[in-house]
């Protein structure tokens, strides 16, 4: 194998899972120390650099970071990410004094933004401290977009979300409420420089069987029957519901439908469980909450007597894996289950009804605006997508990301450069030695168990629409989940020409991930490591030719659990424990690069 190129950035990020597993590569190690030395207001901040909402995420995020969390190798459960980033949130001090500074002096441009959701907030938030004019246009009387009207407030605090949401928009954002734009060639007459259409997928799948139209008043699309009981303009509902869909929306609908009224809540969804798009704890708590589940069954039609829904008939299935390995199911019976009402949340989509298809902008076969993944920028030059308007419904968190790349290219857009010049990502490296066998971070492996989520009791919890079921960690739970981390960001660096090969570090390395041995094709060197480095996800760290033998020094980045023993133990110094430290540029660190690469006047 080639020497491994380590001044790569994206090497040591790939190594921090938890950072590479987060689209917005948000520095969790940093802030999980932080947490744990009390310094919440600094653990916020360095939140919100990169993810901008860690009031809202710290509850709602889907975290993909914690299925990557090494921790997970180790032990069944990993650290738990989205809790800790909640305990910053809430009780940080006020961060005011340390948001960007805003030019009283603007640049000349000014953008407007389609939608006051996560994507266009995002952009407004990047682009405001480098003194663009950004108008936002949303159709709703208030802002948040879809964390505002799909998100639970028992989930979601209003209180929270508005304390963000004004963070960005007291930066100076002409924010206007109650403006839903008709019409996109109308909204480019306006003269804007560019335009970013942050609108959401606001449009709920429908489920086309019979009887779908013979009760409407009965039967909901879900996102639109959230967005009802968000606005309180639905108070009420049904004794006996059936949700139909799997994904996180659905277990929106079903608990909420038991806070207006519902008594018998049924979940039901064609496939197991293993297959649902609901997030593990989405599912946990809608069961905890003594929602009933109905998987494997196929909706088949709406039974209606005297024009009123009595219920639905579903076909109820047997699944089970071909010979090629593909899921199949088997029809068993059929199966009555009675309902008042019905909320269909099987799916959303798009919708662009007022962009005009004979502007220049195009749209591929599903509808969606075909874009330049890398700029987020349309055929149309100068407009750009993000969130779920852009690539599809996702969570909160690729929706930031998506803003922070849109907000780069309309910078660029607006001061003539190339769009897809990305600024490059960058990686200092900090040595933690604070003396011979001393680190600047607590290295020891603590054993402690992930901590359970504190939770509002079943008997309380359902007295109102808006109490917030979970309660955050305590200071204790604090405490030792912080101790969890295994701080992956400190990464061990290895020098070739210190090294003696006297086999101290792979003596005492104790998950067995260091080896000295000949080098190879990655397939055979794979197996002849101490342990067989089987998961090809994760990269080897490979060094050039130890002086003494010619042999090389394989580290399986896998299993490594950033101990610091190998350091500890080596003699001549050939390990380090070294802090990573990403640069994952946004639009001002775009403005500074491209500053300072400009020549200097006599």
């Amino acid at each position: 194998m080639e020497e491994t190129n380590t001044k790569d950035p994206e090497y040591y990020l790939r190594v921090v899972d938890c950072q590479w597993g987060c689209p917005a590569h948000t520095d969790v190690p940093e802030y999980i120390r932080l947490i744990a030395q009390g310094r919440f207001t600094d653990a916020y901040m360095v939140n919100r650099h990169s993810n901008v909402f860690p009031g809202v995420l710290g509850r709602v995020c889907d975290r993909p970071c914690e299925p990557a969390c090494r921790r997970g190798r180790v032990e069944e459960e990993p650290v738990a990410i989205c809790r800790l980033k909640r305990v910053a949130a809430d009780l940080r001090d006020d961060v005011k004094d340390r948001l960007p500074d805003i030019p009283k002096v603007k640049n000349g441009k000014k953008i407007a933004c389609v939608g006051a959701g996560t994507a266009s907030l995002t952009v407004a938030n990047d682009l405001m401290p480098l003194g663009y004019e950004v108008t936002i246009f949303e159709a709703h009387d208030t802002a948040g977009g879809l964390m505002r009207t799909n998100i639970p407030s028992f989930r979601l605090p209003a209180n929270v979300l508005d304390e963000e949401i004004d963070m960005i928009v007291d930066m100076g954002v002409d924010l206007r409420l109650n403006s839903p734009i008709q019409s996109m060639k109308a909204l480019l007459a306006e003269g804007y420089d560019a335009v970013f259409v942050g609108s959401g997928a606001p449009k709920g799948k429908n489920l086309e069987i019979p009887g779908r139209y013979d009760a409407e008043d009965q039967i909901h699309i879900g996102i639109d029957w959230l967005e009802g009981v968000a606005f309180d303009h639905i108070k009420e509902i049904g004794e006996n519901v059936i949700i139909i869909g799997g994904g996180n929306t659905a277990m929106d609908c079903c608990r909420t439908s038991l806070r207006l009224g519902g008594k018998n809540v049924v979940v039901a969804a064609r496939k197991p469980r293993e297959y649902l798009k609901a997030s593990d704890w989405e599912l946990d708590d809608a069961m905890e909450e003594l929602v009933e589940f109905k998987l494997c069954h196929s909706p088949k039609e709406f039974v209606l007597e005297d024009g009123k829904l009595k219920g639905m008939t579903f076909e109820k299935l047997e699944y089970y894996h071909d010979e090629n390995g593909r899921l199949k199911n088997n029809y068993i019976e059929d199966v009555f289950v009675p309902a008042d009402a019905v909320i269909l949340a099987v799916g959303q989509e798009n919708a662009f009804p007022w962009i005009e298809r004979d502007i220049g902008l195009e749209f591929n076969e599903w509808e969606e605006p075909i874009l330049n993944e890398e700029t987020f920028e349309s055929s149309l030059e100068g407009v750009f997508f993000g969130g779920d308007a852009a690539l599809g419904p996702k969570n909160i968190i690729w929706a930031v990301e998506q803003g922070h790349q849109a907000a780069i290219s309309i910078h660029q857009h607006c001061q003539g450069r190339d769009k897809t010049n990305r600024p490059p990502k960058r990686m200092n490296l900090i040595s933690q030695k604070m003396s011979l066998h001393e680190w600047s971070y607590h290295n020891d492996y603590n054993p402690s168990a992930r901590r359970q989520m504190n939770h509002v009791e079943l008997t309380e919890r359902f007295k109102e629409l808006d109490i917030e079921v979970e309660l955050g960690f305590d200071p204790e739970q604090t405490a030792l989940e912080v101790q969890r981390c295994l701080n992956c960001d400190v990464q061990t660096v290895f020098t070739t020409n210190l090294c003696i090969e006297c086999d101290a570090c792979i003596d005492i390395c104790p998950v067995d991930c260091l080896t000295i041995t000949e080098n190879g094709p990655e397939e055979d060197l794979r197996q002849r490591l101490k342990a067989p480095a089987d998961n090809t996800d994760e990269p080897l760290y490979v060094s050039s030719a130890l002086k003494h033998t010619g042999r090389v020094m394989v580290k399986d980045e896998d299993i490594c659990v950033h101990c610091g023993l190998c350091a500890e133990r080596c003699p001549t110094a050939a390990w380090d424990m070294q802090k990573s430290c990403l640069s994952d540029p946004q639009a001002v660190d775009e403005e500074l690069l491209w500053q300072a690469s400009q020549p200097k006047s006599a």
